[in-house]
């Protein structure tokens, strides 16, 4: 699938803390925990647990939330498909959607119960 601008716009202006409790929820009901979860979203975005709250609280759309991370340098490494669009293949002027994309990779290997030394993906040397 191609990702539109309107697609992108919408994704932009959603709100984190609206979308972090069903995160959380699709977590749970997998057995992985909180903690877990913003071990994920640290790796790739290198906010702590208390930026994660202030984030939310704060009500910051997904646009404000990636323009404030410091994506992981090996984020590139997260490939594959999330909601039929594979990450490697979204556009580079649709940034946004694809760290949202990759966000939502690590969260779906998190519930899958993919053990956590995969999900934070290391160059291979």
């Amino acid at each position: 699938m191609k990702v539109t601008a309107e697609k992108n716009e919408k994704v932009a202006k959603m709100i984190f803390a609206s979308i972090y409790p069903l995160y959380l929820n699709r977590l749970v009901k997998n057995g992985r925990t909180k903690e877990e979860l913003n071990q994920v979203i640290a790796w790739l975005t290198g906010f702590d647990e208390d930026k994660i709250q202030e984030l939310i609280e704060e009500k910051v759309t997904f646009e404000t939330f990636f323009q404030r991370a410091e994506i992981h340098p090996n984020a590139h490494l997260i490939k594959g498909v999330v909601c039929g669009y594979r990450i490697e293949e979204i556009e580079d002027e649709f940034e946004l959607y694809r760290q949202c994309r990759r966000m939502e990779k690590l969260i779906d290997e998190l519930a899958r119960g993919r053990k956590m030394e995969k999900i934070l993906r290391e160059e291979k040397k």
